[in-house]
């Protein structure tokens, strides 16, 4: 049985994309399977899994230079025969871990780093750019060393396509979704949902000022689930208008969010226009269609072409809130066919955005890793 140590200094152990999607579906298919992430102990899950934990850091300096460094120790010492790594910061640990073991090496792309860098609150201003360029040299001269590159986008492939970059969707996992059908759409309230990291470039305002522009005598909520980034943006919205109508559920369980959604009347994903963004593929997005609900989104041309296509809601202009409002509006307006549109979408995901489908291109690149 071939081992298999997965490795993150920054998400949870039980990550959605880390845990519930890669590590399990590799458990399923035979592998022995470690994961080292922050943690209060070390565990065996389900029987199968051993976590390995790492000690909470005090700052994001003890996470980079001291997290890192002792995660590679503990690596080491597995003797892996993959090591399937999740961080950008954790780069130099994947160039020493395919130097000095036999194990290969997968480095996972969840972001376009580089891009993400330009846009970091905590990194000074002028710092930005120079940073972002040199970190995207040293990110593709150590790309070269590893065994596998898995990327969640094809916007980030192809930054990385002279790495022949295998792409992973991160799509739902129809085995955490509910097992109840959809509810009826005339037993719902007018909730209107957001699900992921509340923050300025996701649109938050744009949300809440969209409340604003809506009937007044309607009783439309807006529910926020996940954490401000940074902690401070909560007191700015709580200072706008439409904020009476909103609800901060906080961050919930990945079961507990799609109980949550398929109660909702729609689903709002109205990132800014930034660069990344623009390529990118955001979870969240199918999860509303998956729990059948009509979605209404920024207006890229990727998530344009997804969904107008399937038909399953409506785009507008991430910066307009009377723009986000009037396409609330038509969905409350036009009950019949906001719930076509909800079937649609759930409908698209099982048929092809969902992870049963991407587990398998996983599964073929630890084959083909193996037999080398």
């Amino acid at each position: 049985m071939a081992k298999i140590c997965i490795l993150t200094t920054v998400h949870t152990p039980f990550d959605t994309r880390i845990f519930h999607k890669q590590a399990k579906t590799l458990v399923k298919a035979s592998y022995e399977v470690t994961l080292i992430a922050q943690h209060e102990r070390d565990e065996i899950v389900d029987g199968v899994m051993r976590i390995i934990a790492l000690p909470r850091p005090r700052n994001r300096l003890t996470r980079i230079l001291g997290l890192t460094w002792r995660a590679y120790r503990l690596a080491q010492s597995q003797r892996a025969d993959v090591y399937h790594f999740h961080d950008p910061e954790l780069l130099p640990m994947g160039v020493l871990l395919r130097l000095l073991t036999n194990g290969k090496v997968i480095y996972d792309v969840h972001e376009d780093v580089p891009q993400q860098i330009l846009t970091k609150h905590w990194i000074p201003a002028l710092l930005r750019r120079p940073l972002s360029l040199v970190f995207n040299i040293a990110e593709k001269l150590m790309a070269q060393v590893f065994d596998g590159v898995v990327v969640a986008t094809e916007g980030i492939a192809e930054k990385f396509a002279r790495f022949n970059p295998i792409v992973v969707h991160n799509y739902p996992d129809l085995r955490m979704l509910p097992i109840h059908s959809p509810v009826p759409r005339e037993e719902k309230e007018m909730i209107l949902v957001y699900v992921g990291g509340i923050s300025r470039l996701r649109g938050a305002f744009e949300m809440i000022r969209a409340l604003e522009n809506l009937e007044p005598s309607w009783n439309v909520r807006l529910d926020l689930i996940g954490r401000f980034e940074p902690s401070s943006l909560g007191r700015e919205l709580k200072t706008l208008p439409g904020y009476k109508r909103v609800r901060i559920l906080g961050w919930l369980a990945p079961e507990n969010i799609y109980e949550h959604l398929r109660k909702n009347l729609v689903g709002l994903v109205c990132l800014h226009p930034e660069p990344r963004y623009i390529v990118s593929l955001p979870v969240k997005l199918f999860e509303y269609m998956a729990v059948g609900l009509p979605v209404i989104a920024s207006n890229f041309p990727l998530w344009k072409e997804i969904i107008e296509g399937n038909h399953c809601g409506l785009t507008a202009d991430p910066l307009n809130p009377k723009e986000i409002a009037k396409a609330i509006e038509y969905l409350i307006m036009h009950p019949e066919e906001a719930r076509m549109m909800g079937e649609n979408g759930r409908r698209a995901v099982m048929e092809k955005y969902n992870w049963e489908k991407e587990g398998e291109k996983l599964l073929r690149l630890y084959e083909e890793l193996l037999r080398r």
